[in-house]
């Protein structure tokens, strides 16, 4: 059960009044008038809102779902001392005002009937349908009893995924907390702080990205006063402040009402007040508010092509601020929202903002996926015409994300994390990787070519060696920009995976749980040889890589010869890539393998120095094919690399992965990951490449580079 409150500082939210009073009387005609053969008062005040959306809509499931959720409640009371019934039907009148269709509305009067109750699910079922039932069980909590403190993750955890296949779950989630968190003053001050945070971290994230804005701006003020109560009292009284002198947007607004009135364009113009955390948030991006900074003018018209006449006429009759300018008509943001955002300066030398929008958009903008109705069909009324093609948003990008990764994040703990990490990113990006067949990735704003990966392949990118975008070569740490067109490198063979450091750039939880996953189930710290190239640094950029060396030749033999083991598979280590005639040894490692390290080799060093036992190393010829990195220490110069990599093709070294630093005063180090056909070449090589003008050194590497 569920509980109510005032704000915790005393101070009413603005506009809030009423509402109080209106849930009194609900509950007072919950209770008495359910005795009436007629329509009990409470379901006629919430068939009226119904039908101010729907006006043909059928009301008897209203009717059936409200008799057997008071019949269900009845004797159960909240924190508050009211009848429980008041929560459902205050949570059903939220969604109605909001527009919700009849099947959500039902659902929403039984919501916690199987929670709560001796309902059953499969009693709403039978009596209910499937979508109803559907509905309830996305939005019933998993029992405490059963999953202790992974009670709320995994409660989230079950909503998202019927989120995924119906997005009404969360409308009602939203709606539900929305009706808690305005009367939450009964619950004591510290749990009113946790379901306060939890609010801001998920469930306004959620609403956000949702397009719900009136519950998301409201739920904002009340999650504002409970967590910063003197910060919102002062928001409160600047509003106040300003309420008792003329708006000067009020002339602007008329103004512009006469504008589009001599250019015939039908409009509605209204003043629309920033909330009180908008209020709080500009005050401390602009110093003291002025008395244009409390509100916005939002211009309403019937047609698309209306807004842009508009926004002719306004830039044609002010003088507009052209950096305030943004079309998210022509491109929407990422939860539906469509509107032009301008800014112009009236004669007094003050700046007005401007919100263009068509009626339609204004309810999609208001309202989100709630205004879109049934997303299994075409909807009812508002969602058809200019919008019905956006009447499917059950599964948005960040969504199948989230579907995507949660199912790997099985710790309850790891999938709270990854959640909430997940929902502060507010804004996407879209990147086109692969063919026309796999279509466009939506990624977070700040994803790098590792969340592409990922996004894409899933744990097939485990082995990503690199990636192109926009046809140059990228390292994996590269961040994307929207509309990048990304080529991933993977190897395919499976011999890859990914190093540690990839979790410093994965942005994206679905990356970051799957390299998370691999690490702990493949690599393993404590006994697995530092230099051993199961996991290895991502380069950049990357050219292109290859399996990791076992210490074979060409033709498959043993390069390395290990005495003291002579079954074990034998591993060169990528971190000093041992070469005939190196001076090496052999450090065994779990799984019964043993890796070779040249003696010098820090890695190797430092194990000795911990107590590992060195195994003796002989190399079985000095003309097999070997693996090795370079250093090119040079001045800066055009054609360097060129003439690198002439040097090395000459001397027939395959590059298997390069990498250009950036210049620091006036020096550039280049590195080589190179397949040699004889060892014994490497000398040569090394001179050859000094001899490049500008390089001053070559040395072999002590760790690749990441």
């Amino acid at each position: 059960m569920t509980a109510e409150a005032t704000t915790p500082s005393g101070t009413a939210p603005v506009r809030r009044g009423h509402r109080g009073m209106r849930l009194r009387l609900l509950g007072r005609a919950a209770v008495y008038g359910a005795v009436r053969d007629r329509l009990p008062d409470a379901i006629e005040h919430l068939v009226k809102a119904h039908r101010r959306h729907h006006p043909g809509a059928e009301v008897a499931l209203l009717h059936r779902a409200y008799q057997l959720a008071e019949r269900a409640h009845r004797g159960q009371t909240r924190k508050s001392g009211e009848p429980y019934i008041t929560h459902p039907l205050a949570v059903t009148l939220i969604l109605a005002e909001l527009g919700a269709e009849t099947t959500t509305l039902t659902a929403s009067l039984l919501h916690d009937t199987v929670e709560d109750t001796e309902v059953t699910l499969d009693q709403v079922r039978a009596d209910f349908g499937d979508e109803v039932a559907h509905l309830v069980d996305g939005v019933t909590k998993l029992e405490k009893v059963e999953y202790g403190p992974a009670a709320e993750p995994e409660t989230f955890r079950k909503m998202l995924v019927a989120t995924g296949s119906d997005v009404r779950v969360m409308s009602i989630k939203l709606a539900d907390r929305l009706h808690n968190m305005r009367t939450l003053g009964v619950m004591r001050p510290e749990k009113q702080a946790r379901i306060a945070r939890v609010t801001r971290d998920v469930l306004i994230p959620l609403a956000e990205r949702l397009g719900v804005q009136s519950v998301k701006t409201e739920l904002e003020d009340l999650v504002f006063a409970i967590l910063h109560p003197d910060e919102h009292h002062h928001a409160h009284q600047l509003v106040l402040a300003h309420g008792r002198h003329p708006d000067p947007l009020a002339e602007v607004a008329a103004g512009v009402r006469g504008v589009l009135r001599e250019a015939g364009i039908a409009a509605e113009v209204q003043i629309r007040p920033r909330h009180l955390l908008s209020v709080h948030r500009a005050r401390l991006k602009r110093g003291e508010l002025g008395a244009w900074d409390f509100g916005r003018l939002l211009i309403l018209v019937a047609e698309k092509a209306d807004c842009y006449a508009v926004l002719g006429e306004l830039h044609t009759c002010f003088t507009p601020v052209v950096s305030e300018f943004k079309d998210f008509v022509a491109a929407p943001k990422f939860n539906l929202y469509q509107s032009l955002h301008t800014a112009v300066a009236v004669p007094s030398g003050e700046v007005a903002e401007m919100l263009v929008r068509t009626h339609a958009m204004h309810r999609v903008a208001e309202h989100g996926v709630i205004a879109l109705g049934d997303p299994h069909r075409a909807g009812e009324g508002e969602a058809a015409g200019e919008d019905a093609e956006r009447a499917d948003p059950t599964r948005p990008g960040w969504l199948s994300r989230l579907l995507q990764w949660q199912e790997q994040a099985t710790d309850p703990d790891t999938f709270w994390t990854e959640l909430r990490d997940e929902l502060a990113q507010d804004r996407e990006i879209t990147v086109f990787a692969g063919g026309a067949v796999d279509g466009p990735l939506q990624l977070p704003v700040g994803a790098t070519c590792v969340d592409a990966a990922y996004a894409r392949h899933g744990e097939a990118a485990h082995s990503c060696m690199g990636a192109r975008v926009n046809g140059r070569l990228a390292s994996l740490r590269t961040v994307l920009g929207d509309g990048d067109t990304v080529q991933l490198l993977l190897a395919g063979d499976g011999a890859f995976g990914p190093s540690p450091e990839w979790l410093e750039y994965a942005t994206t939880p679905v990356a970051r749980v799957a390299i998370r996953s691999w690490l702990e189930n493949r690599h393993e710290p404590a006994d697995t040889d530092p230099g051993d190239e199961m996991t290895r640094p991502a380069p950049e950029p990357v050219a292109s890589a290859e399996a990791p060396p076992t210490g074979r030749g060409r033709a498959g033999e043993t390069a390395a010869l290990v005495p003291g083991a002579p079954e074990a598979q034998v591993r060169l280590a990528g971190c000093c890539t041992p070469v005939p005639p190196d001076s090496a040894s052999g450090f065994a490692v779990r799984g019964g393998a043993v890796t070779v390290h040249r003696e010098d080799c820090p890695a190797a060093v430092s194990m000795v120095a911990a107590g590992r036992r060195a195994l003796p190393v002989r190399w079985r010829s000095s003309s097999v094919g070997c693996r090795v990195t370079l250093h090119a220490e040079a001045l800066g110069r055009p054609e360097l690399l060129a003439e690198l990599t002439e040097a090395l093709a000459q001397h027939g070294a395959a590059v298997l992965h390069a990498e250009v630093e950036p210049p620091r005063q006036q020096r550039v180090r280049h590195t080589y990951t190179l397949r040699l056909p004889d060892a014994s070449g490497l000398p040569q090589l090394m001179r050859a490449m000094r001899r490049v003008p500008g390089v001053y050194d070559v040395s072999r590497a002590a760790r690749l580079q990441s």
